[in-house]
């Protein structure tokens, strides 16, 4: 494996994975990858003379057929494009991979434009034609992907205008994305005389020192600010941009077209958003209160709000040891699972070093069927970063299992997406817990659990509330950097609660947040995976007490190995679990309440 020694700044980390992209392209001018996108081109044009225009009139058995050469097409556009992400992911501060970048985006879409005509024409077959196609074994087994393909019918436009909105995106909202990106990974903030990047900056507001903490808030926020009026140009051009393409596909609200993409029905996330909302006093504003009496204080400063604990040893978790905690953790699960884990360590599939110009966050990308998942993190060596680690990885077993389903099914919606991620963290924390005895470590090692699940939940739901607001206004007129920043503190403050001071430097904290750029509305979908996962496993404490744990863990496995083929009702029947049950998001609440009344009884 490529590896790269652990910067000066973390001597005790050991030394880190680096990933090696050659198992998709040797490198950017490499002939296989030019072969690729002449072979792919060629034939989508042959693809489209053939069929395009004749959909209706092929036989269940040659719609099959196409469906199987779009999809070997498909996948062979989403590997380049995979290569070309990482790469940039990689290093977004270097010019070359940047129009690299560019470069494979604008020549893709081209491609893609040949074979736009595909699905627009299979949501125009009628449904009764489409049943009759369907008894043939060769387009049956692409049922799924044909089911979630036509749920987006009441919302396709012409031929001309879908053309026209797929080949301008790499002039509109993929530019502004690449924009934030860029503008994002070259800003360098000022801590201790270092000019830090944004992973650095933010990973210091759960240092130890409240003094370091004070200055690296302070140097996020100015930084921030200083950066405010392009920030809130993005902001604004982004969501006037998605307002104009909901207007036209006839969507109710801006994150209608969201749920829709993830499969989940609007009262769903309504019900999830409501249930949170209504327990954050009982949540997030008890247990920081909570911690604001550990400090001694009666009301935290908001660079404590990830602090460690005063009696927490908060010791640097080397490499290896915390690859051991996470392999031995899914190990007592599910031996099955481990191994699916252990190839990320044993290949080069994780790239774990902080480095200018990387992306500052962390991701499990799946590539393509044919190929594999890889990771990124930025590994610093705290216990978060331990727990990340174990939530990247679930991602990436999720996507190993799920490729049997093809590239065309192997995709999960986004809110069962969270699933394996928050289930492996569990794991994980739950295997910390065991093998904690000392009562002072068991203490932060809960309050740790809980400010993560507090930030998976309550956070998240409250980031969907401060784009639900933005997006609401930008509908009337564009929103000043003042009135983002005012929605933002809103948010804040009613989420958090009154435990909290909020400086002046904190109202510009929306702007580094990438989901709102990358991914409207996509903050839901961990609130819906914690929720969901607190719930399972109490259904997975509940057959380990009745000596079912085994034939639990098949039962996940195989619902991992579902990808995206079904419906979250139909993937939580077996455990007994149902996410439309108004019930549902209060019983999963329930296990952060726990934690936080065990805590209380510590105090």
């Amino acid at each position: 494996m490529d590896s790269a020694a652990a910067p000066a700044s973390a001597p005790d980390l050991g030394r880190l994975p680096t990933w090696d992209l050659t198992d998709l392209y040797p490198g950017p001018d490499s002939p296989d990858l030019t072969r690729d996108l002449e072979r792919t081109e060629q034939e989508a044009r042959a693809f489209a003379a053939r069929c395009q225009g004749r959909l209706s009139s092929l036989t269940g058995a040659e719609l099959g057929r196409a469906v199987a050469e779009f999809e070997a097409l498909d996948e062979r556009l989403a590997r380049i494009m995979s290569y070309a992400g990482l790469l940039y992911a990689g290093d977004r501060s270097s010019p070359e991979i940047g129009r690299f970048y560019q470069s494979m985006q604008e020549r893709v879409t081209a491609i893609s434009v040949h074979l736009l005509f595909f699905t627009l024409e299979i949501n125009r077959l009628e449904d009764a034609d489409l049943a009759a196609k369907l008894t043939a074994p060769e387009l049956a087994k692409y049922g799924p992907w044909l089911r979630d393909t036509r749920i987006f019918r009441p919302h396709q436009l012409s031929d001309e205008a879908e053309r026209l909105l797929h080949e301008k995106y790499v002039a509109g909202r993929a530019a502004w994305v690449r924009l934030f990106d860029e503008t994002l990974a070259g800003l360098r903030f000022p801590v201790g005389g270092r000019d830090l990047t944004a992973a650095e900056a933010l990973n210091l507001l759960s240092d130890r020192d409240q003094s370091v903490r004070r200055e690296a808030a302070l140097a996020i926020g100015g930084v921030l600010r200083a950066n405010l009026r392009l920030f809130t140009h993005i902001t604004n051009t982004l969501a006037k941009d998605k307002e104009i393409e909901d207007r036209w596909r006839s969507y109710a609200q801006p994150w209608s077209a969201r749920n829709l993409a993830n499969r989940v029905e609007d009262a769903v996330v309504e019900a999830l958003v409501s249930a949170v909302k209504a327990a954050y006093p009982t949540l997030s504003h008890r247990y920081y209160a909570l911690k604001a009496r550990w400090f001694g204080q009666d009301r935290l400063d908001y660079w404590d709000r990830n602090a460690p604990l005063p009696d927490d040893d908060d010791r640097i978790v080397p490499w290896e040891e915390a690859r051991e905690i996470v392999l031995s953790s899914y190990a007592r699960f599910s031996p099955e699972l481990a191994a699916v884990g252990q190839r990320f360590f044993d290949k080069a599939w994780i790239d774990a070093p902080t480095r200018p110009g990387k992306d500052p966050g962390a991701f499990a990308h799946p590539t393509v069927p044919a190929a594999h998942p890889y990771l990124l993190l930025n590994y610093l060596g705290r216990t978060r970063d331990v727990m990340t680690l174990a939530h990247e990885l679930g991602h990436g077993v999720h996507q190993v299992l799920a490729a049997g389903q093809g590239h065309l099914q192997a995709d999960t919606p986004l809110t069962l997406a969270e699933t394996a991620s928050v289930f492996g963290e569990m794991l994980t924390f739950r295997g910390l817990l065991d093998r904690t005895t000392d009562p002072r470590k068991r203490k932060a090692l809960l309050a740790g659990k809980v400010e993560d699940m507090l930030n998976t939940v309550v956070r998240q739901i409250a980031f969907y509330e401060f784009e639900r607001r933005v997006h609401a206004e930008r509908r009337e007129a564009e929103l000043s950097a003042e009135r983002l920043n005012a929605i933002w503190m809103e948010v804040q403050t009613e989420s958090l609660g009154p435990a909290f001071r909020f400086d002046e430097s904190y109202r510009t904290y929306w702007a580094y947040i990438p989901h709102f750029v990358h991914s409207p509305f996509y903050v839901y979908a961990y609130a819906f995976g914690d929720c969901l996962v607190n719930s399972l496993y109490a259904a997975y404490e509940e057959a380990a007490r009745q000596n079912g744990s085994d034939a639990f863990a098949r039962r996940y496995l195989d619902l991992l190995a579902a990808g995206g083929s079904r419906h979250h009702k139909e993937l939580l029947a077996p455990f007994g679990l149902d996410a439309t049950d108004p019930a549902f998001w209060g019983k999963g609440l329930d296990l952060l309440r726990r934690f936080i009344d065990e805590l209380e009884a510590l105090d």
